[in-house]
């Protein structure tokens, strides 16, 4: 949805598409240019893009693709419904710290290194944040809130491992 939605902006080669979804979208996970193609051929399949003639460029020729009206109504439609709320009530970290305890492992020391881990991140997003444009500044609130309430939860997990420990064991 987000290449269908950077087509509606203006028609776009897949480099060009690739190259703005990075710049937006891909931070730390850059989008791989076959994963950009296919979904481009999936998009024409189905009758939201069209390609056009491949243009001779100074490297392969390349293909403008446009979106087309159903795909400019399937954009609309996604925009206007709210995405699903998170999180969901099975996450890694409450598996692990479920596991070691029911293994007889220190669940402890996992949170402990988690929570370093989650501080480690916090101040990465925390440069960014200072370095910087707004989009950047944008992104990292969203994961330094999305850290934050992990912590939260690390805290209380950790004041309740004994009970936790009982619990899972009997």
């Amino acid at each position: 949805m987000a290449l269908l939605g950077l087509l509606e902006r203006e028609p776009s080669h897949g480099y060009d598409l690739k190259r703005d979804y990075d710049a937006y979208f891909g931070r730390g996970k850059p989008l791989p240019f076959g994963q950009v193609y296919a979904t481009l051929g999936r998009l024409a399949r189905d009758g939201k893009v069209l390609v056009g003639e491949a243009e001779p460029g100074a490297g392969p020729d390349r293909k403008r693709y446009v979106i087309t009206e159903q795909g400019v109504s399937e954009v609309e439609a996604w925009l206007h419904e709210p995405v699903a709320p998170e999180p969901h009530l099975q996450t890694v970290l409450f598996v692990k710290v479920v596991l070691a305890l029911m293994s007889g492992r220190s669940a402890e020391g996992y949170l402990d290194r988690q929570r370093a881990a989650h501080l480690q991140r916090m101040r990465e997003l925390t440069a960014l944040k200072r370095t910087g444009g707004l989009v950047d500044a944008l992104l990292a609130d969203h994961g330094l809130f999305h850290l934050e309430a992990d912590l939260r939860w690390l805290e209380l997990t950790a004041a309740r491992l004994d009970a936790l420990a009982a619990a899972v064991r009997a």
